[in-house]
């Protein structure tokens, strides 16, 4: 409810619109903002910039204010590894990850949130990596008054997210152990270009390679050597080689021997058509195709942060990475600020 009161009773209730200031030849703008409520300290303020009387806002019991409301949306959307802190600006609360990690959207609890219209929040796209202190979110409440049962509402449709409609998860330590398979770098008739890209991958997100294992296209040597480095203490393994349909090509088979299982061989992405993720001992193993040599950025690069924040990955996340899962390669290259994988 509006009403036109002295300025005197308008002292703890915000205000109706924002009043401006003007200071000739200096500056000219708003004063007090929309919403702003007043305090005693304000009133002399007011009384230079010529107002005796103010329309405020009077919230009926049934009734919240925006910053009231967008503090209470905000601590409803937070879940682990997110939060927010100091005062809304005006009606507007900006959530920043708590942490490094990979930051998590519980997409369809979103929707189902902005459905209601009289709140809104837009995040930064879900699986990317973030870094402490980085904003991923912003929400507000839209009207300057809302009904307290709309809010109600849309905290319970946000609290109704198993983990939080936001959160960013820990990435995990990796020691990786790499099998660079085929006999054409193995007996030396060709130099192996692999090494350094993964190396390089792997440093990027704070890992380290613990060993990396040349082997023939032979499918007990490759099992051996799987899990040696398990044996030794790699909580990741990286393949490349091996992963087309030549017959020589025998990484998937062998990791089989060796004993993994949920092999996933196939993707809906390209590059990376032709990419494996299996368990081995009930860790990860990643198979990077031969595109992985020439393409800058590929699955691995969309499936890796998700290994490293523990997240298991099915055929089902593999599948629904077909929709903006087509890199349109780029000049220069700008991923991950890009449509690829979004």
């Amino acid at each position: 409810m509006i009403q036109i009161v002295k300025i005197e009773d308008a002292v703890g209730y915000p205000l109706a619109h924002d009043i401006t200031e003007i200071v000739p030849e200096k500056y000219k703008g708003p004063s007090f903002h929309k919403g702003y409520v007043l305090t005693c300290r304000d009133l002399d303020h007011l009384r230079r910039l010529g107002k005796d009387h103010l329309y405020i806002l009077k919230p009926e019991k049934d009734e919240m204010h925006e910053d009231e409301a967008a503090m209470a949306i905000a601590d409803a959307l937070c879940g682990p590894g997110v939060g927010w802190e100091g005062e809304p600006r005006e009606g507007k609360i900006s959530i920043k990850a708590t942490r490094n990690g990979l930051l998590k959207v519980d997409v369809d609890a979103l929707m189902r949130f902005n459905l209601f219209g009289d709140v809104m929040c837009a995040t930064q796209h879900s699986d990317k990596i973030v870094k402490k202190g980085e904003q991923v979110a912003g929400t507000r409440a839209i009207p300057l008054l809302i009904p307290r049962h709309r809010v109600d509402s849309a905290v319970a449709t946000a609290k109704s997210a198993e983990a939080g409609v936001l959160r960013v998860l820990p990435l995990l330590e990796a020691t990786v152990g790499v099998l660079i398979t085929g006999s054409e770098v193995y007996y030396g008739r060709i130099e192996d270009k692999f090494e350094p890209i993964i190396r390089k991958k792997v440093k990027a997100l704070g890992g380290r390679i613990h060993d990396v294992a040349f082997l023939p296209d032979d499918d007990t040597m490759i099992a051996e050597a799987a899990n040696r480095l398990l044996d030794e203490g790699a909580n990741i393994l990286i393949t490349t080689g091996g992963m087309s349909v030549d017959p020589d090509d025998r990484t998937r088979f062998a990791l089989k021997k060796a004993g993994a299982t949920d092999i996933v061989y196939g993707s809906a992405v390209l590059p990376g058509a032709m990419f494996m993720m299996a368990y081995l001992r009930n860790l990860p193993v990643l198979g990077i195709p031969a595109c992985g040599l020439f393409a800058r950025t590929t699955i691995f690069d969309l499936v890796y942060p998700r290994v490293l924040a523990s997240e298991r990955i099915t055929r089902k996340e593999i599948a629904a990475l077909g929709h903006g899962g087509l890199c349109i390669k780029c000049e220069p290259c700008v991923y991950p600020r890009c449509p690829f994988g979004k």
